[in-house]
């Protein structure tokens, strides 16, 4: 991923310095004099750290909960909903609250997780990585269950706790049982009956994961580099987060093609790690106006800008505005075309303070 964002980013800091002309003293190459602290940043991963821990720790406390409850009746899940169909209901619920407590938690730190490379195996690991179908891409860990299966490179553990809780992807799903929790003949959207042997053991090891992310966020030590590194590479990604927003059921409804991103709209996810660059940029932006004011004005502007127009969709989407696909499409290509030159003028910013933007 990094390699890819780069090489964009070098197109938009090529075009970034040739419009600004290279004639003044100040547009050449000059030593990083100014100090940058990066307290707040760190002191921000790890409220976040904090937070998706106490959450994880609620999803997996509510899936022992769940599993103890389909122990009882020896995992036959047509007996459980008879016996304790209100019980599943009321475990079901609370399963999606708590990963709609712990998605925010993460995404609002992912431009930091996911933009330093430190910290990056982690970002691929809870909310990035693929299955086993795409192996370049698939996550580094198999789901063991307490009954031996095995479940390899299931894909990254939001991806597995979302659509287990909200029975979007089959494979998660409890066997030869309709998931009618509320008896009424029907099922809807949000129904669901978990395989409480997978769902138990992702659960687990998503609480563990989620721990093994604080401990190394404590261990880190930000640099310039790290968060020059985190704006250039994490900020134009907008492109990836529309099209996943085009194919969910906030914009295809029932022909969405995306199982997950259906607990909050991929708009939200899109405000939140933004608004988390936007706290790393703070930290920055006094080194970069040492060398150039008006554009370190302009960056921290143009960044604004980016979150409030991806802020002004969501509120409209919960207002009730149905976005159709190709506007979905026009969007997206609208919010990339504006986070590329935000990346472009950090990267050339970063250059002539002679910070290296890691690859």
């Amino acid at each position: 991923m990094f390699r890819t964002l780069l090489a964009a980013v070098a197109v938009a800091a090529a075009a970034a310095l040739t419009a600004c002309g290279d004639d003044d003293g100040d547009q050449q190459s000059q030593p990083a004099t100014a100090q940058t602290d990066l307290r707040p940043v760190k002191d921000y991963l790890l409220q976040h750290t904090e937070r998706l821990k106490r959450d994880t720790a609620a999803i997996r406390a509510g899936a022992e909960r769940y599993h103890a409850l389909a122990e009882e009746v020896d995992f036959d899940y047509a007996q459980l909903l008879d016996t304790k169909r209100a019980d599943v209901q009321r475990l079901v619920k609370d399963a999606q609250a708590a990963f709609q407590r712990a998605n925010p938690a993460y995404e609002e730190m992912e431009g930091v997780v996911a933009g330093v490379p430190e910290l990056a195996d982690y970002d691929v690991i809870i909310d990035a990585g693929g299955d086993a179908s795409d192996p370049e891409n698939a996550v580094p860990f198999s789901i063991e269950t307490p009954q031996g299966r095995t479940f390899k490179q299931p894909g990254n553990f939001n991806y597995l706790i979302e659509t287990a809780s909200y029975g979007t992807d089959p494979k998660f799903a409890a066997r030869g049982v309709e998931p009618d929790l509320d008896g009424d003949g029907k099922v809807e959207f949000g129904e669901a009956v978990p395989d409480a042997d997978f769902y138990v053991a992702a659960a687990r090891d998503f609480e563990k994961n989620a721990n093994e992310l604080d401990a190394a966020a404590r261990k880190w030590e930000p640099t310039p580099e790290d968060a020059f590194t985190a704006l250039v590479v994490m900020t134009p990604t907008m492109s990836e987060y529309f099209e996943a927003w085009k194919n969910s059921r906030f914009v295809a409804g029932d022909k969405a093609k995306e199982k997950a991103f259906v607990a909050a709209s991929r708009l939200q996810d899109i405000v939140d790690i933004l608004s988390g660059l936007e706290l790393v940029y703070d930290s920055v932006e006094p080194r970069i106006a040492k060398v150039d004011a008006q554009q370190a004005r302009q960056i921290g502007q143009s960044l604004a800008e980016l979150r409030a127009f991806a802020e002004r969709l969501r509120k409209e989407e919960a207002a009730g505005r149905k976005f159709e696909p190709a506007q979905a499409d026009t969007l997206g290509s609208e919010a990339q075309t504006r986070a590329e030159a935000i990346a472009g003028q950090v990267s050339q910013s970063a250059g002539r303070l002679g910070i290296e933007v890691e690859s």
